[in-house]
């Protein structure tokens, strides 16, 4: 780690960080009544949902407990869920490794370096039932953050469930499945934008018939706002990727009032308290009009704005990583002030490795101390009505709406992500931010204030994998290829990449056939490859 500059360190932050929010809003010193728009803010369960989507807001339910968690083998992952709930998680939210995630098996020369590093490793569906043994899926909320191969890994969910004999009608939980902002922030696209699209359309339609309870999609700002973007941004890219995904299911004949009540939304809450707040509070009203007045959603269901929230991400910093349970508690404190539906929690060492134990039971435990301790859930959005967040709000909405209004300008999020466009503007914000952070003027405690020359980063007890979980992952694999039906998969194969000929043809009957054939994540990619192609990033100089 390169020293501290001692003249930063030496200085210390502006009183409250000066005037202005993160995403640019100005902060008056005070609000007075006449800087609210009352009939903006309403009631919490009332159509235009900024105060909240239910009335009763947490006393009726809780929002779910979940942890971020998969790595290795699915042997050390389905261990590790299984803490979790003993130690009071209430869903599940299983991290993928890079290979699984874009598409290539264990044993492909891509894929080795990064077996079960950044998750588990789920090549198919015999991986699956390791992963989920002994875990009824008819009585948990599973969320899986995957997309270039999400229809494959939600299709091995299905699979896995008619193994447990668990109707499909029973599954809840989500599958993240916005390939969009793969593209513009992240990077584990496959398929040129067109046909993802297509494929995405096909898992939600398919979801909304087999599995009712499911949300087969989580509209995600999480990767942007990492990537950059500012809280406004982050809401104003992900509303209109959520108006795409929209559009295609309108015109592949999708009912508007049965699909939109299954689409959920994704955020990372940073660490401006008020910001974040305010993001949730427009957001869910900017949804609930659009959804009403754009495309005629009568039942309030379809107008509901559902998100969940990851407390954490680029907002924790690796110097001074204890400091990151003080980060993460106020974050989580914003994401239930803002209404959110899931959370979880960030460990204080995510950072800079896999959690450990210690440090995935800490996170868990800040949640459930704000859940049970703090007081904070017991009325619906409390901080409704107070003259600075309903401004905040106001402020943030117009913002939002701007950004929103130059993706129109462009010709809409298809045309702007395949020419780049929101890429480079992406790329431009993140600059800013690390140039703010280099000098000062976004204060970080611990990074670029009040930090130690030389200091090293110190957490007590260290994740490590074990070096042979690559050779154990693929003689597992290897297993499987020489016992299952080869005649099954090649058949299963074949009839999917008829399939994906036929554009009026839902793959995911074809992709749930081939997971029960045990034919490999691979397998189906390349079959599908080798219809749809590859996607080509644009380069934009």
């Amino acid at each position: 780690m390169n020293a501290p500059d001692p003249k930063l360190h030496a200085r210390r932050p502006e009183p409250a960080q000066g005037t202005i929010s993160r995403s640019g809003i100005p902060v008056p010193t005070s609000v007075s009544a006449d800087a609210v728009k009352p009939e903006n803010i309403g009631q919490p369960g009332e159509y235009p949902f900024t105060r909240g989507i239910f009335p009763d807001g947490y006393q009726g339910r809780l929002w779910t407990i979940r942890q971020y968690s998969g790595f290795g083998t699915a042997e050390e992952s389905n261990e590790r869920y299984k803490f979790l709930f003993d130690q009071g998680q209430t869903g599940l939210s299983v991290a993928l490794d890079l290979p699984t995630q874009c598409g290539y098996d264990p044993v492909h020369p891509m894929a080795r370096p990064e077996i079960g590093k950044v998750g588990v490793s789920l090549s198919n569906l015999s991986e699956a039932e390791i992963l989920f043994q002994d875990l009824d899926l008819s009585r948990i909320s599973t969320s899986f953050t995957i997309n270039g191969t999400a229809a494959i890994i939600y299709a091995m969910y299905l699979a896995v469930a008619d193994k447990q004999g668990v109707p499909r009608s029973k599954l809840t939980g989500t599958i993240q499945n916005d390939i969009l902002k793969e593209y513009v922030a992240r990077g584990t696209w496959i398929f040129p934008v067109r046909p993802s699209m297509r494929l995405v359309a096909d898992s939600i339609l398919y979801s909304n018939d087999v599995s009712p309870r499911f949300n087969p999609i989580s509209i995600a700002g999480a990767h942007v706002r990492d990537a950059g973007a500012t809280a406004a941004e982050e809401m104003a890219y992900t509303l209109a990727n959520g108006l795409a995904y929209v559009e295609e299911l309108r015109r592949r004949g999708g009912d508007v009032e049965k699909f939109a009540k299954r689409l959920s939304f994704f955020f990372y809450v940073h660490m401006d308290f008020f910001d974040e707040v305010a993001k949730f509070r427009a957001g869910r009203r900017i949804w609930a009009r659009l959804m009403k007045e754009r495309y005629g959603a009568q039942d309030p269901k379809a107008q509901h704005f559902r998100f969940g929230v990851v407390c954490g991400g680029s907002s924790l910093v690796a110097p001074q990583p204890y400091n990151n349970v003080v980060r993460v508690a106020v974050e989580t404190m914003a994401a239930v002030m803002g209404g959110a539906q899931s959370i979880f929690t960030c460990a204080l060492d995510e950072a800079f490795q896999i959690p450990t134990e210690f440090s995935a039971e800490l996170a868990l435990r800040t949640q459930q101390i704000i859940a049970y301790e703090s007081g904070i859930g017991r009325s619906v959005d409390p901080l409704g009505g107070s003259y600075l967040v309903e401004h905040h709000t106001d402020r943030m909405e117009e913002m939002i709406l701007k950004v929103m209004a130059e993706i129109d300008e462009y010709g809409g999020v298809i045309p702007a992500i395949e020419d780049g466009w929101i890429q480079l503007r992406l790329a431009e914000r993140g600059l800013e931010r690390k140039l703010d952070t280099d000098s000062g003027k976004n204060a970080i405690i611990g990074q670029n204030f009040f930090g130690k020359p030389d200091e090293e980063i110190g957490v007590g007890e260290v994740f490590s994998l074990d070096p042979a979980i690559a050779d154990r992952v693929m003689d597992k694999f290897e297993k499987v290829m020489d016992t299952r039906n080869q005649s099954e998969v090649d058949a299963a194969l074949a009839r999917l990449s008829d399939a994906a000929k036929k554009d009026n043809e839902n793959i995911m009957p074809y992709l749930v056939e081939c997971c029960h054939a045990y034919a490999t994540v691979g397998e189906m990619v390349d079959r599908l490859k080798e219809q749809w192609g590859e996607f080509k990033e644009p380069v934009n100089l």
